[in-house]
């Protein structure tokens, strides 16, 4: 599988099928700072991904109205 990882950029291959947890736990990322992006669509932590997936992870960015 194709994984995005933003700031900084990179791509990496993971081999699948994984869990998002299982595959965040491996990369070092703590799932409460990201977002996972399949097909334009929020993943849950607990799904399974094939092989030839294709995903976006994103830092979480949060802010207020001054």
């Amino acid at each position: 599988m194709l994984v995005h990882l933003r700031n900084p950029s990179r791509d990496v291959e993971v081999a699948g099928p994984i869990r998002i947890q299982r595959l965040l736990d491996d990369l070092g990322i703590n799932r409460e700072s990201v977002i996972v992006i399949r097909d334009g669509e929020l993943v849950p932590g607990d799904a399974k991904l094939p092989d030839d997936a294709d995903i976006e992870i994103r830092p979480v960015i949060s802010g207020g109205a001054a």
